[in-house]
């Protein structure tokens, strides 16, 4: 469409395409709710006002119409759906851009598995960008099925969809001036690079930002935020299945009275499970001026915030120019979505993504990706601890963790009472042999053991258990499924929940796979697990060497606040 076009149109010389009319026109530059029409033309807003010729002429009667929502932060992976499936799920809850980062692909299966969530997303209803794995795998300190150096990214860099570089985990590696993480940093020069910088601060966080590093989503406290903020960065806030910081953020925003204009909304990992049941962006909205943030606020974090943090121009906004992302509303407040119109055209929310298009020719290797050497009875030994072994505990509602001790002579009781379970990570890509064991506190578990594939980062075969053989038929389920979640009790395989494409997704249906995992849940929870433990995705962050405070990779149990080993 040429300018001249699209101008003549807003003079209303020429026919749009399509004009919403009589509708309350929220305007996220100025605050204002406006009375008037959209006209739009070619997929892009022509004007605001009062506009009658068009092909299509919609009267809205006086609903709401907002921009469309953007998640800035995802990892489609995490869903544990394919990216097309993915993308209509999000549609139905008003999000019409997406920014993902497929680093859970990636450090199984490097730069084919990002093309593959690429190309898994065309024909998607919703505006699909990358940021480019920063960190694959996140640390030396585990083994994951492929590495990523400044080299392999640049083949994608200059891709239309690929916005910058996603979250630098490495930390250390930017103040200690490893030239790894410099080359990937100066290859994204001019782009966004994504942080992932939990309890960073002071001189280091000043150096982190100097590195040009813009955006933040680990921030779990208000104090925290604020800091980065101070630093220049932008600030995500997070609410996942898992990591759910939003209530104490947006409660500091209130309180302190701070300002919003850098701060935006990201799910990061949210299974679709909970995306089915609570939605995505549209939940982080409603539930913010639940906590008394008003509701220009809580939308403009939904949208311009997001589009000028990420330099996506033509989103974001309902203006001349900007491309007729838009949602229609009963009701603001409740964040009540009518419609949702997509390039000017309104997506069928009911519907879902075809199935050819789903079930498309995955790569060689993605559906056969679970490769262990032999276990053996001494498998999940811990390692020798004359007096006191280190415990990961679990915090409700985090993804941090802390630690703690216990006596050598009392593991075997409070592993049969309960108290403690059992963790192993096992490598799972070249068959090595690698195990890493430890102990765990606050999970739950009274009896038996669960296993999976997903384990952030480099996704090798996690479990924890009460008790070995449990642990054990566990694994063999796991390899026999080729990935996902098992439960096990009693020597006997209770429920399980299949990801056989990478070991980290399902091509099933979201109906079908929820199912499925509604009855793992439960069966979890009835083993002990309590209701404020979400059992498979606290699991799954277990084994991430890069969050506070102990972590287990398959080389052993790992002291984040040290960045190394423990002994």
């Amino acid at each position: 469409m040429t300018k001249e076009k699209l101008v003549q149109t807003a003079l209303g010389k020429t026919q749009a395409d399509l004009v919403l009319a009589n509708a309350k026109i929220l305007n996220v530059f100025t605050g204002e709710i406006l009375n008037g029409d959209i006209a739009i033309i070619e997929g892009i807003i022509a004007g605001i006002g009062t506009y009658k010729d068009a092909r299509q002429h919609i009267d809205l009667s006086g609903k709401y119409v907002a921009p469309g929502f953007i998640n800035t932060h995802c990892h489609v992976e995490s869903s544990m759906m394919l990216p097309l499936t993915y993308c209509y799920e999000e549609a139905r809850w008003g999000v019409t851009t997406v920014i993902t980062d497929p680093h859970e692909v990636a450090n199984v299966a490097g730069i084919e598995g990002i093309r593959f969530m690429m190309n898994g997303a065309k024909g998607a209803p919703v505006n699909y960008y990358v940021q480019l794995p920063s960190c694959v795998p996140c640390t030396e300190f585990e083994t994951s099925g492929a590495v990523l150096d400044a080299a392999a990214l640049a083949e994608l860099i200059s891709d239309p969809a690929v916005l910058g570089l996603g979250e630098m985990m490495d930390y250390p590696g930017v103040f200690s001036g490893s030239a790894g993480v410099y080359a990937k940093l100066n290859l994204a020069t001019g782009k966004i690079i994504d942080g992932h910088a939990p309890s960073i601060s002071g001189k280091e966080l000043q150096a982190y930002a100097a590195a040009g590093i813009a955006t933040d989503h680990e921030c779990t406290s208000i104090t925290e935020a604020i800091e980065k903020l101070r630093s220049g960065m932008a600030i995500l806030i997070r609410e996942g299945s898992a990591c759910r910081d939003l209530d104490a953020l947006i409660k500091g925003i209130v309180e302190n009275k701070i300002d919003t204009r850098r701060i935006a909304f990201c799910t990061d990992d949210k299974h679709i499970r909970d995306l089915r049941r609570e939605g995505s962006i549209a939940y982080n909205v409603k539930r913010s001026i639940e906590l008394g943030l008003d509701a220009v606020s809580a939308y403009r974090m939904a949208t311009i915030n997001a589009a000028d943090i990420y330099n996506l121009k033509d989103l974001g906004a309902i203006a001349p120019g900007r491309r007729a992302d838009l949602l229609v509303l009963n009701d603001l407040e409740q964040v009540s979505i009518e419609r949702v119109i997509k390039d000017g055209k309104e997506i069928n929310r009911n519907t879902a993504p075809n199935a050819a298009a789903i079930t498309m020719a995955p790569p060689t290797g993605s559906k056969n990706s679970i490769h262990i050497a032999p276990l053996g009875p001494g498998s999940f030994k811990l390692p020798h601890s004359k007096t006191v072994c280190p415990v990961i505990k679990i915090k409700p509602d985090q993804i941090i963790t802390g630690r703690g001790t216990v006596r050598s002579d009392e593991v075997e009781a409070l592993l049969q009472r309960g108290e403690l379970c059992k963790i192993a990570v096992i490598e799972r890509h070249r068959a090595t042999g690698n195990i890493g064991v430890g102990l765990l506190a606050g999970y739950g578990l009274h009896r038996g053991a669960v296993a999976a594939t997903v384990a952030h980062d480099s996704h090798n075969l996690i479990v924890l258990g009460t008790n070995d053989d449990d642990m054990r038929l566990a694994v063999e389920e796991i390899v026999r499924i080729q990935g996902g979640y098992v439960f096990v009790s009693d020597n006997k395989v209770q429920g399980s929940a299949a990801l056989p494409v990478y070991g980290l997704m399902s091509d099933a249906a979201p109906e079908t796979f929820t199912a499925q995992l509604d009855d793992l849940l439960e069966k979890i929870h009835a083993a002990g697990v309590p209701k404020d433990v979400e059992p498979l995705i606290t699991m799954s962050f277990l084994a991430l060497p890069v969050i506070p405070e102990l972590r287990i990779t398959d080389r052993g149990l790992f002291d984040v606040g040290k960045f190394c080993f423990i002994e």
